[in-house]
């Protein structure tokens, strides 16, 4: 499936020229290399190969042109030759020879002759028909020989050469530069080609030139470097990984730290709840708040956690709001919220701020959502630094829906789904009982049975679920689906799946499986949900043999990397997003397990029979623990081999086969019937046979396997999922390549090579082809029955993500420019990531395959090499990277043995040579191997020619000589306890070990020494040695002279061959000096600068090799050094010292430093500074500046390091090593004297500070121009940096200050056009420290906000450009945030200078500090202007479980300084005026005597607190330390507080250099026992003091003399200008005309009037100082910024716990030299006390409101109404109204008028309450809590509860304005749906109107349920005195009686009342009809009762 060309010759070219040729097919080139200098004969010779994914159509075309190649001017065509393929695609071979034709179509006399072979596509990838192409041995070997070194260096473009060719360099997946991978070689049959550059050309002139050696052209890039670039690894060899240590599994600190600040909108009705924060096992709880739903809580809680990282970010985080919980009752659970640790770690700055979580009920899914609870939350790991966004007052309204606390990219909306974890069936377990067991119960019962009861156990979301347990299986099948339903997208991102093993006593875990669901779906718009198999996933862990404490158990639960094959679960998942209308559903969460449909056999893939060959090269560097016992080592592939304990071993498959398949595979394997069938006689050998090791030294063995190398070989059945492992190899070389070449080009940054955009390009060019070629080569296979949705869905995913990759890398190579390199190179590494993400198949297919050392039965150490990387293939990209080559192992101990030092140490080294791949494609199995042998196979395979052999016996050696050249290491660890090490370096080369001597008490040796191996005997052919020589491995130890060495670290290296028949000449000889990495574990420590060369051992001996003439140094003894060609060219440099002092010095051995010398080194010289007499007196040096000379090496990256050592010198001429530093590059400290050659170097003038050059743009000269720079007072830093940009010469004028008036008008047109309302200037005397403070802080919110904007700006840009964006498209939410962005910016109207939208938006102007959201020196370099701090370290390295960290070792610090040079130094720097040589280059630095200085601290505020107490709180106070004065300021700690403001200054004397490091600590008070430190700062006071920002006293923005922004200084700005200008020897200041001042070529303007407290004005000229100081880094050659007036924000850190932050500190410090007038009284920052005010509110009338009784009687509805109102937090000053009985028309009259007094504080906007959190508080706690004003209505009942009816709260700042009339007034004025203006109680003082009261119905909406007219009404403490009211309706100033209906009233107490209103009322009219029916029964009745007696009478007649 390729096309091949093979460009033979051109001829009859015309002159001399260099040329290349261009080969085009369907669109793709490649390009030849160069010819130079050719005549008419161009002989290319080289082979170009396309794999192509479809046939190819026989009218395609093929292009060749052939070029003159120009460096420079774009290559000229010279002609071009088309040729049709179907005689190609009839034939497969073609062989044309014919003439070319130029532009115009003409034929012209030049010829090419080219070769083209096709080989067809043929349906599977497995077998090939053409058996004339696999047969041509030669071609295939010739193609490999000729392309195996003409590849270009890694400067090439990918087209250079042809992906198919073997050649391509195949990178590890760890990054490697440590390793130097031979370079490129020209080939050794064409020497004449030896200097060629290798070219390509790009289409935009850009022509990358790759010389060898070093490249003298200035457009060359030279890789031949200093530093190990990863070059080209020929085809034999693959590269081994350094990193030794298993980084997985180790347990590390973590803190989980959350923020409950309040919920809202929790349904359900007067509620009182509480929020449960859950993270893994511990629970918090907040404290309870009484009816409301929108509760504050703003507490903060903090987990800690010692556990491993995977175990971490699996924990859940859950937030659940509780109601109504007490001591008796655990409450009701209203909603919740999960998502696990590893989602908030993978934000960035790993946290979430000010988000609100959405709650829903696990146990209601069609619920829909429960509320908001506000958060924030943070994983900080060790090390992790956290930013928190700046904390100030948020008056931001809430936007609830736009700030949800769901990672990027989650919609907001979302869905209940089910998890189906479907589990069918296991292969391969272990046993998990013992042996013993099994044999008494097979005596007893007399049955054999598995010895496992294996049951899966599924853990997703922090919930699990089980299957049944299947009874004594090794193949237990299942069947059976585990359900979780969760919201989807889940924010749970794996999911474990468990084999465990059921036990009577506990049950054990066999395996652990990890299914990322991230990897099995896909969020795009084209996405899939996630989906998984079914399909078969390995497990791995322990060893199988079965222990009943197995060490390793941990490996089985999932921790760290598993040593072993345990077993293969078959699994799916699906998911379904639920209709959750559906009545049907089951509403509940819980997990069910409920029977799955089972699957057939062959729905993973037909099974294959693989074949794994291995032989074993080598096996050296063996520990000597195991070198006395014969060793034998085992490979393993699943079960298959492991003859130990692979008890379970999977039954061969019987052969399913139709008798076709028979046949085939006969033919394949060309072998006789017998082995046909079932491969009976190739049984597998899967060990080495034992060998009895021999000592290479006194650590290391080594097996003498000469040249009898043992092989391996299994035959294995799995099913066949090649595709998915092809397609992840074909990703995994993409990102491999840019892998390595993103390296190559932060290598050539790093060492400031030229030209490293243009490497950039290739690597891009490279990635685009890489990813057209995946699209290509990944479609095939499309009908493949098993292939599952995931595949399907992967495949179109991945071509997808692929094809735009290629797109936009294409669309960035042409945005690579050298200055935009470095941030190309940033969006370049997400492609990198994505890849490796993308590459990472979930659904496993053939297991690792794992290589065991065994000692007598033993399993010692293991390696394990995935199989992928093993897999063959015969397209060249889907080969794995490891396959048919020679790899290098490092066997390591298994499990958690391999932590920490053991770890380090390898346990055996092994080149070994892997192949897997189909049995039927086994005919290349020996394809790679180095050639020379002949095969020896076992009896029953003789003659058979695909039977594998069991050994290999070389009959081909070479002899060969290492020079290994070992200069110098740097940054070595330190491993003795005085801070050094005694060095010494040990190399290893085959069975070979040499060393250098041992360097006494350094971390920077300098061996300089020539290792000399002779008699090296290599097997294999010499061209294959030249290209793959094995590797060298190079381990540093530490001599002790106790006990043996110490391991302290170990690279590999390659050396460069030279051939028996090569010239030792350049460019390839001699080699040069290069870096590599040393490694110690996965850290990094240090570098070692070598080379190393094999020269080869012609047939006349030594006497051919280049002379060793090197002197042979007498006084080193027989130690040759490095020969002259190698080492480094050198020249005389100067180094000058400044010697300040030392600092902090700690005792050494219990005694105290008293009279310490430091001592430096360089290069073998040095110099001692003078003895410190007395060091607790003064600390300082009397001399200041010493020097030495030395030779240092031209080229600047090979400087050796510079040592500096403190000694104390003690009695009877003692001396004791106090502590070391060394300084690894002297780059920063080397002065470059100015360049002759510019026209006006002349007046160039040196900086003060001697090597630290900071002129601005270098030499300047004098200009008649002069630069004016005027200023508006207010205008902020930020504007002016972007509108003045000078340099020296240019004149620039900005316009002079407006008067006041104008300025006044500006404002209020700007504030016309901003629509704000007006705002009118604040009162000076209003005005106080915290207004400032408040409004700086609200401008840097505002630049933070912008920056971001900006960034987001840009970006957005950049992806436009890029054709697609790098996150796809623009997620709506930044869309629409961006807009908003616009829109505010549009509406601030025009705005002078980008940095000023911010101050003017609706801001009065309020003069501002600089707030610094981190420390000062951060902002300004440490301050190490001229003065620099050494860390003096002492003690041995730490290791990660030591935990010795640098700040542990530290035992002092050096102040000083250095400054390196060439000598001589031109003339012209001593000649200046005032130069003094006896400070050399330190010219004009201040005198170190002691000083006494008032130091002023100004403590703010601290932030985030880390809690101290059990309550989850703390109660700080501020503790400063400054040399012997300790101020605690215990009595003013602040109760339950983790955001306290302090407000305070504190003064202190100090004495510089004895005491300058201040300590601010914050502690935590306790009644009873010692308070605890919080964390605390520390600040360096003396470099603050002594530096050029002048950081004594921050410069104000503005001068004023009174008010809150008086200056602070003592001295006034002119004064301060007149100094700085004197010290820095400039002209000036030049003050005048008023108003104007001139600096050097600088004029400053600004106002020249002043007002003082009276309002008089006088002229000053501070103003224009002012203006000169603020633009201080202008004025040319001593500028610098100046230090403004400025407040710091500082972590707070505990010694207790390193590396994470405890909170955050707002201060700033103040320094006042005593010898100079002194300052005035501090500024009073004391906190702001909150204002006393009373709120009046009377409640009128309600209308409207919802009738909630039935009437007793009449069945009416009514409502007895009340209103019930509160202010203050939580309901404690709650006020009732009396009731308003029946009302029957939802109207109520009240009248009544509730007062509620409270603190509150204006500048943050919150009401300040003190109460006591419980009875059992020592002191009241203050809440800062928001003023919300709650208005209820309820419904009055006697004999149940109130009923709750509709609430509305009205924020005081801001709250709709009430309407006019009760019609008038709708609910959307509540919810905010129409625009209502929105008023402040603080500003209106009287609001009346009719307000909305809302309650939510059954389907959670809101509804109107009445409407309030009330009257609000504020006054100040002193105006309510004086104009006092009464409560409810009492005097004074009562309100009337309500006008109530007469209805209003209770009926059981006053029943005449009720009949007369309620029944008479009502049935009146009844009522008299029923009595005169009454009446007239009464006289019926009458009638009746007389009637008788009547008629008696009257017949008795009576």
């Amino acid at each position: 499936m390729a096309l091949l060309v093979h460009l033979k010759t051109v001829s009859e070219l015309r002159g001399r020229g260099d040329r290349i040729a261009k080969v085009t097919f369907r669109g793709q080139s490649f390009y030849s290399r160069v010819l130079e200098n050719c005549e008419d004969v161009a002989d290319f010779d080289e082979t170009f190969r396309w794999p192509v994914a479809s046939n190819i159509d026989r009218t395609e075309m093929l292009e060749i042109q052939i070029f003159n190649y120009s460096k420079v001017f774009s290559n000229k065509l010279i002609g071009t030759f088309r040729m049709v393929l179907q005689k190609v695609v009839e034939g497969n071979h073609v062989e044309v020879t014919d003439t070319l034709i130029d532009d115009n179509n003409a034929i012209i006399k030049t010829s090419l002759c080219v070769e083209v072979r096709y080989q067809a596509t043929d349906g599977t990838v497995g077998s090939w028909d053409d058996g004339d192409f696999l047969g041509d041995e030669s071609l295939q070997e010739e193609e490999k020989d000729s392309q195996e070194t003409d590849g270009l260096l890694p400067g090439s473009r990918p087209s250079s050469r042809p992906p198919g060719e073997k050649s391509f360099r195949r990178a590890g997946r760890s990054v490697f530069s440590a390793m130097k991978l031979g370079k490129n070689r020209p080939h050794k049959e064409d020497p004449q080609r030896q200097d060629e550059p290798a070219v390509l050309e790009m289409e935009d002139l850009d022509h990358l030139t790759v010389r060898l050696g070093d490249g003298l052209d200035p457009d060359s890039v030279s890789l031949a470097s200093v530093t190990a670039l990863t070059t080209n690894v020929s085809n034999k060899r693959s590269k081994p990984d350094i990193k030794m240590e298993p980084s997985a599994g180790r347990p590390m600190d973590y803190q989980v730290s959350i923020t409950v600040i309040e919920a809202r909108q929790l349904v359900g009705l007067n509620m009182d709840p509480v929020v449960c924060v859950e993270v893994g096992d511990d629970k918090k709880y907040t404290s309870m708040k009484e009816s409301t739903n929108c509760p504050y809580y703003n507490e903060y809680f903090v987990f800690d956690f010692h556990v491993s990282p995977d175990v971490m970010f699996d924990k859940i985080i859950k937030i659940s709001v509780i109601h109504s919980k007490n001591l008796l009752r655990s409450g009701t659970l209203v909603g919740s919220f999960k998502m696990d640790v590893g989602t908030v770690y993978s934000q960035p700055e790993h946290q979430f701020h000010h988000k609100w979580a959405i709650l829903s009920d696990p146990d209601d899914i069609s619920a829909g959502l429960k509320g908001y609870v506000k958060c924030d939350i943070a994983v900080v790991g060790k090390g992790d630094n956290i930013k928190t966004p700046h904390k100030a007052n948020e008056t931001d309204e809430d936007d609830i829906e736009g700030n949800l606390l769901l990672p990027e990219g989650v919609p907001p909306e979302r869905q209940w789904a089910r998890f189906y974890v479907k589990i069918y069936r296991a292969e391969g377990l272990p046993r998990m009982n013992t042996s013993l067991m099994a044999n008494v119960k097979k005596a007893f019962i007399g049955e054999n049975k598995d010895l496992v009861d294996p049951y899966v156990q599924v853990f997703f979301a922090g919930q699990k679920g089980k299957t049944s347990v299947q009874k004594s299986s090794y193949e237990p099948l299942w069947n059976e689906q585990v359900v979780f339903t969760d919201l989807f997208p889940p924010l749970c991102k794996r999911m474990k799946v468990q084999i465990r093993d059921s036990d009577k006593v506990n049950d054990v875990a066999i395996g652990t499986h990890f299914i990322d669901l991230r990897k099995i779906s896909n969020d795009g718009d084209k996405g899939f949900l996630p989906t998984l198999g079914p399909a078969w996933v390995n497990m791995y862990g322990s060893t199988r043999n079965y222990t009943l404490l197995d060490e390793h158990q941990d490996l089985n639960e999932g921790l760290g990397e598993g040593v072993s094959f345990r077993a293969r679960l078959m699994l799916a998942l699906a998911v379904e997003i639920l209709d959750t209308s559906n009545p049907e559903l089951t509403s509940s969460t819980e997990v069910q397990v409920e029977q799955a449909t089972p699957v057939s056999e062959s729905c993973t893939g037909k099974m294959e029979e693989f074949f794994l060959f291995g032989a074993f090269l080598e096996a050296s560097m063996i520990d000597r623990k195991n070198g006395d016992k014969p060793i034998t080592f085992e490979v393993t592939i699943g079960n298959y081999g492991n003859e130990v304990d692979g008890l379970s071993r999977p039954q061969r498959p019987q052969p399913r086969k139709e008798p076709g398949d028979e046949e085939e595979v006969d033919l394949i394997q060309n072998s006789s019937d017998d082995e046909g069938d079932d491969g009976g006689d190739l049984a597998s050998v899967s060990s080495t046979p034992p060998m009895r090791p021999q000592i290479t030294d006194r650590n290391y063995f080594h097996l003498p396997y000469l040249e009898r190398k043992p092989c391996i070989y299994i035959k294995s059945w799995w099913p066949d999922q090649r595709r998915r492992l092809y397609n992840a190899n074909i990703m995994d070389h993409i990102a491999d390549k840019l892998e390595e070449g993103l390296n190559d080009v932060q290598e050539m940054i790093k060492t400031e090579k030229s030209y490293p955009e243009r490497r950039l390009r290739g690597v891009l060019e490279e990635l685009s082809c890489g990813c057209h070629r995946f699209l290509s080569l990944a479609d095939k296979d499309q009908g493949h029955s098993s292939r599952t949705r995931l595949d399907r869905e992967r495949l179109k995913s991945c071509m997808r993500e692929l094809e735009s990759m290629g797109q936009q890398a294409r669309s960035l190579r042409a945005q690579v420019k050298r200055h935009t390199v470095r941030d190309k190179l940033r969006l370049c590494q997400n492609f990198l990531q994505k890849l490796r993400f993308l590459a990472d198949e979930p659904q496993h297919s053939i297991p690792d395959v794992f290589i065991w050392m065994m000692s007598s039965n033993k399993r010692v150490a293991y390696a394990r090499v995935p199989s992928k990387d093993l897999l063959f293939s015969i397209v060249e990209e889907e080969l794995g990277k490891d396959c048919a080559k020679v790899k290098t192992l490092f066997l390591k101990l298994p499990g958690k043995r391999g932590f920490g030092s053991a770890g380090w140490t390898v346990q055996a080294k092994l080149e070994l040579y892997l192949w897997l791949g189909l049995s039927k494609q086994r005919k290349d199995f020996l394809c790679g191997l180095p050639c020379g042998f002949e095969e020896v196979k076992a009896a029953q395979g003789l003659g058979l020619h695909s039977f594998p052999p069991i050994s290999l016996v070389y009959t081909k050696k070479q002899a060969f000589q290492l020079r290994a050249h070992m200069y110098q290491a740097r940054s070595l660890f330190a491993a003795d306890s005085s801070g050094l090490s005694d060095p010494f370096a040990r190399v290893f080369f085959i069975n070979q070990s040499q060393c250098t001597e041992v360097l006494n008490e350094t971390l920077c040796p300098t061996w300089d020494q020539m290792l000399v191996f002779d008699n090296l005997e290599l097997y294999g052919e010499a061209h294959e040695l030249r290209d793959d020589p094995p590797i060298i491995v190079i381990e540093i130890y530490d001599q002790d002279s106790m006990g043996k060495a110490d391991f302290m670290g170990r690279t590999f290296a390659k050396p460069l061959v030279k051939m028996a028949d090569e010239a030792y000449c350049p460019p390839r000889f001699p080699p040069q000096l290069e870096y590599y990495q040393i490694y110690r574990g996965n850290a990094t420590a240090g570098d070692l600068l070598a080379a190393f060369e094999l020269l080869q051992i012609g047939p006349a001996g030594k006497a051919d090799l280049p002379p060793i003439n090197g002197p042979v140094d007498m006084d080193r003894g027989p130690i040759m050094p490095v020969p002259v060609g190698i080492r480094p060219v050198l020249s005389k440099y100067r180094v000058e010292v400044l010697f300040w002092g030392l600092r902090d010095l700690k005792r050494v051995n219990l005694a105290q430093v008293d009279r310490p010398r430091v001592d430096i080194e360089c290069a073998g010289k040095g110099v001692q500074s003078s003895l410190i007499h007395n060091y607790k007196k003064n600390p300082n040096f009397n001399t200041l500046v010493k020097w030495f000379e030395v030779d240092l090496p031209e080229n600047e990256l090979l400087h050796p390091p510079l040592n500096i050592r403190v000694v104390d010198c003690r009695a009877f001429g003692r001396y004791t090593l106090v502590g070391s530093h060394a300084v690894s590059s002297l780059r920063r400290f080397i002065y470059r004297p100015p360049d002759r050659s510019a026209p006006n170097w002349n007046t160039t003038v040196r900086l003060l500070q001697g090597c630290h050059v900071l002129c601005n743009g270098g030499p300047f000269s004098r200009p008649t121009g002069e630069i004016v720079v005027s200023m508006e007072p207010e205008v902020p830093v930020k504007k002016l940096e972007t509108m003045v940009k000078l340099d020296a010469t240019s004149d620039a004028i900005i316009k002079v200050d407006v008067a006041e008036e104008e300025k006044e008008k500006k404002k209020k047109k700007k504030k016309g056009s901003t629509e704000e309302p007006e705002e009118e200037e604040p009162d000076e005397s209003m005005l106080d420290w915290w207004s400032k403070y408040f409004a700086s802080i609200d401008t840097m919110k505002e630049q933070l906000r912008q920056q971001e904007a900006s960034g987001i700006e840009l970006e957005e840009k950049e992806e436009m450009d890029s054709t697609e964006g790098l996150k796809g498209p623009m997620k709506g939410k930044e869309k629409a945030r961006a807009t908003k962005e616009e829109k505010k910016k549009r509406a601030q109207g025009p705005s002078p200078g980008p940095g000023s939208e911010a101050p003017e938006k609706k801001k009065p102007k309020i003069d501002e500090l600089k707030v610094y959201p981190k420390e000062l020196e951060s902002e300004f370099d440490d301050f190490e202007d001229w003065l620099h701090t050494f860390n003096l370290l002492r003690g041995k390295t730490g290791d990660s479980e030591d935990g010795a960290t640098e700040e542990e070792r530290t035992v002092g610090r050096f102040k000083g300084s250095l400054c390196v040079y060439k000598v001589p130094l031109p003339e012209d720097v001593s000649r200046e005026a005032g130069y003094d040589p006896t400070y050399g280059m330190f010219q004009g630095i201040p005198s170190n005597d002691p000083i006494n200085v008032l130091v002023r601290v100004y403590v703010v505020r601290a932030t985030d607190l880390h809690p101290a107490d059990i309550n989850g709180k703390a109660d700080p106070y501020i503790a400063i330390r400054l040399g012997k004065t300790d101020i605690r300021d215990k009595e003013n700690y602040i109760s339950k507080q983790l955001n306290p403001v302090f407000g305070k200054s504190f003064d202190i004397e100090a004495s510089f250099p004895m005491e300058s490091m201040l300590t601010v600590a914050v502690y935590d008070w306790d009644l009873v026992g010692t308070d605890d430190l919080i964390g605390e700062t520390k600040i360096d006071l003396e470099n603050r003091f002594y530096s050029k920002h002048r950081a004594t006293c921050g410069i104000a923005r503005t001068y004023s003399i009174h008010g809150y922004n008086i200056w602070r200084d003592p001295m006034k700005p002119s004064q301060i200008l007149t100094r700085l200008c004197k010290e820095g020897k400039v002209d000036g200041p030049h003050f005048g005309p008023p108003g104007r001042v001139k600096v050097a070529n600088r004029v400053f303007t600004g106002p020249s009037e002043i007002e003082d407290e009276n309002g008089q004005r006088k002229p000053t000229d501070e103003h224009v100082a002012l203006s000169a100081l603020r633009h201080w880094e202008d004025i040319p050659r001593v500028g610098c910024r100046l230090v403004p007036e400025h407040v710091e924000t500082r972590p707070l850190l505990n010694p207790d716990k390193p590396g994470i932050e405890q909170g955050r500190l707002e201060l700033w410090v103040d320094m006042f030299p005593m010898d100079m007038p002194a300052p005035g009284t501090p500024l009073d920052i004391s906190p702001r006390k909150p204002k006393k005010y009373e709120l009046r509110v009377i409640v009128w009338n309600t209308d409207e409101v919802v009738l909630e009784d039935d009437d007793f009687f009449t069945g009416e509805k009514s409502s007895d109404i009340f209103v019930r109102g509160w202010l203050k937090g939580q309901q404690e000053d709650k006020q009732d109204t009396d009731v308003h009985y029946h009302s029957l028309t939802g109207e109520g009259n009240f009248n009544w008028r509730y007062l509620f007094p409270f603190d509150y504080l204006a500048a943050e906007e919150k009401i300040v309450i003190s109460k006591k959190e419980s009875m059992f508080s020592w002191d009241e706690t203050e809440y800062k809590i928001p003023a919300r004003l709650t208005l209820q209505i309820w419904d009055a009942d006697h004999f149940s509860a109130d009923d709750f009816l509709g609430a509305i709260e009205l924020d005081l700042n801001r709250f709709p304005r009430g309407a006019k009339t009760a019609k008038q007034c709708t609910m959307e004025m509540a919810t905010g749906e129409v625009d209502v203006p929105l008023v402040s109680i603080f500003k209106q003082k009287r609001v009346k109107g009719w307000w909305p009261l809302l309650a939510r119905n059954e389907n959670d909406e809101f509804e109107l349920t009445g409407k309030v007219e009330a009257e609000l009404h504020l006054l100040t403490a002193e105006e309510a005195e004086k104009n006092p009211v009464g409560l409810a309706r009492n005097e004074p100033d009562p309100l009337e009686k309500p006008n109530r209906p007469d209805t209003s009233f209770i009926w059981f107490l006053n029943p005449l009342k009720s009949a007369r209103y309620f029944l008479w009322h009502t049935y009146r009219w009844l009522l008299l009809k029923l009595l005169l029916l009454l009446l007239l029964l009464l006289l019926l009745a009458l009638f009746l009762y007389s009637v008788p007696g009547y008629l008696a009478k009257k017949i008795l007649g009576a």
